[in-house]
Formats: C-alpha cells, sequence, structure tokens
C-alpha cells in the first residue's frame, strides 16, 4: 500500500507539473534552453518535455550554486538515490523505485547545468559523470533482473535491455575515441530514463488494478512493456551507430589512402611475384 501512494504522489506532482507548464506555456511561451535548443529533442523524448523538465530545475540549480556545491558532488550524490532504486526494484517496490531513480536522474541533469553555471567544466567531471551514469543505469537493471530472477521471459529482456543500453554507451564512446563524428540515433540514455521510470512509477497503479489476474505480464505492464520498448529500440539504434562509425571509418582511410596515392602520382599496388595469378 505505501508503494502505491508513493506512485500516485510521484505522477500526481508530475501531472501537476505538467499542467502547470502547459499554463505557462500558453500565457507567456515555451522555456528555451540552452540545452535543448542544441539537442533538439528526439523521437522518443520530445523538446517541450525537456524544456519542461529545466524549467522545473532552473531555480533548483540556482539554489544549489549559491551553497558552493560542485557539480562532482552532485554526481556522486545521486549514487545514493541510484543505488536505492536498485534496491527497491529487486523487492518489487517499483513505486519507490521509480522516485529514488527520478531523484538521480535530476542528479545526473542537474550537475551538467551547474558546471555551465559555475564554469567548472572539466574532462575530468564529464569522465566521473559518465562512469556515475553506467553505475546508476546498472544498479537499476541489476535490481530488476534479481526481481525477475525467476521468471525466465521477463529476465530475458531485461537483460536484452541492459545490453542495449551499455552498448549504446560503447558505440558513442568509440566514435569519439577514433575521432568520427557519433552518431546520435534513438535510445540515448534521457530517453531510456524516461521509458524505465515511468514505466516503473506506474506499475504498482497496474498491479492494484489488476490485482486479481494471474498474469504477470498483465500485473506489472507498465515497467515490462517500458523494458521491451527499450530493448528492442536500444539494439536496433546499437546496430545503426556501429554500422555508421564503420562506414565513417572506411571512409576516412579510402580518403586517406587516395590522397597519399596522389602525393606518389601513381596507384600504388601490392608486389605479385612472377607465374602466380
Amino acid at each position: 500500500m505505501a508503494d502505491l501512494k508513493i506512485s500516485i504522489a510521484t505522477t500526481g506532482l508530475f501531472v501537476a507539473l505538467s499542467i502547470a507548464y502547459a499554463v505557462r506555456w500558453a500565457l507567456v511561451g515555451r522555456v528555451h534552453h540552452k540545452r535543448t535548443d542544441a539537442d533538439g529533442g528526439s523521437l522518443f523524448l520530445n523538446k517541450p518535455t525537456m524544456e519542461m523538465v529545466y524549467w522545473i530545475l532552473d531555480p533548483l540549480i540556482d539554489f544549489i550554486a549559491a551553497l558552493h556545491i560542485t557539480p562532482n558532488q552532485v554526481t556522486l550524490a545521486s549514487l545514493v538515490p541510484a543505488a536505492g532504486a536498485g534496491v527497491a526494484l529487486g523487492f518489487g517496490w517499483f513505486g519507490l523505485a521509480g522516485t529514488l531513480a527520478i531523484l538521480a536522474a535530476f542528479g545526473d541533469i542537474i550537475d551538467g547545468l551547474l558546471a555551465r553555471k559555475t564554469g567548472l567544466s572539466s574532462d575530468a567531471g564529464e569522465v566521473v559523470d559518465a562512469a556515475v551514469d553506467r553505475y546508476g543505469e546498472l544498479f537499476f537493471f541489476g535490481g530488476l533482473v534479481y526481481y525477475y530472477r525467476g521468471h525466465d521471459q521477463v529476465l530475458f529482456i531485461v537483460l536484452a535491455a541492459l545490453a542495449g543500453s551499455f552498448m549504446i554507451s560503447y558505440a558513442t564512446a568509440k566514435a569519439e575515441a577514433m575521432r568520427v563524428e557519433a552518431p546520435r540515433g534513438a535510445m540515448r540514455r534521457g530517453e531510456r530514463a524516461a521509458y524505465l521510470l515511468t514505466g516503473s512509477t506506474l506499475t504498482p497503479i497496474c498491479s492494484t488494478l489488476f490485482a486479481g489476474s494471474p498474469s504477470l505480464a498483465l500485473r506489472e505492464l507498465p515497467i515490462i512493456f517500458s523494458l521491451t520498448i527499450v530493448a528492442v529500440v536500444a539494439n536496433i539504434s546499437v546496430l545503426q551507430r556501429l554500422s555508421a562509425v564503420a562506414a565513417a571509418l572506411r571512409a576516412r582511410e579510402k580518403a586517406a589512402r587516395a590522397a597519399f596515392e596522389g602525393q606518389d602520382g601513381i596507384a600504388t599496388k601490392p608486389d605479385v611475384p612472377v607465374g602466380t595469378v
């Protein structure tokens, strides 16, 4: 019952904030933010939703900056609710897990905005942020793996979503390491978080509505549906990203060979021994 109350409270707060932002939009206009303007939104996480989140967090960022809290402190602190969300998921407390994971996600957003506001952006800070992001996702999926350990079909979906999520980050990091433009693609971290946190938060409500159903898929439909979307779309996106990176590398190598051959004035060919084909 407590988990259901947390779920309802979190959902109600989100609806109230959405209404408040809609009123603000109607009276004053949308909130334009440098980060959303640069990012542009995506198919699975639209720009107005991102603008609403930044609109909510902007006053909090000013308050945190006034306390002289550093971005790295915010980043590391976000690990606490992220770990708590993983534990809650392991026990099937989806409402509590969703709320804690939302707090962790807000910390992930705040640290970057705070770094830009205070002029403390650094490569070292980005490394810490990326590491904490991966641990946060691992906590979330780890909790789900433990909870669904007795349900093979759902466990497979969780593992597929976990693989897709981490491989998207790997593909992007590999592109940056090879100095080629990292493809945007679908199911980046923000998109994955939006689906998974929404699914987790709504699951207690669904479980209450279908408490008498013998079907686990129906009782826990929101989180299973969210995991399925992430698993399918993320892994498709991984293939697209890796294909784009490989194509860019091949094009770069081809251009380098053409430039080298142009400098020599002739096309170089490998030596072929006489009498061989």
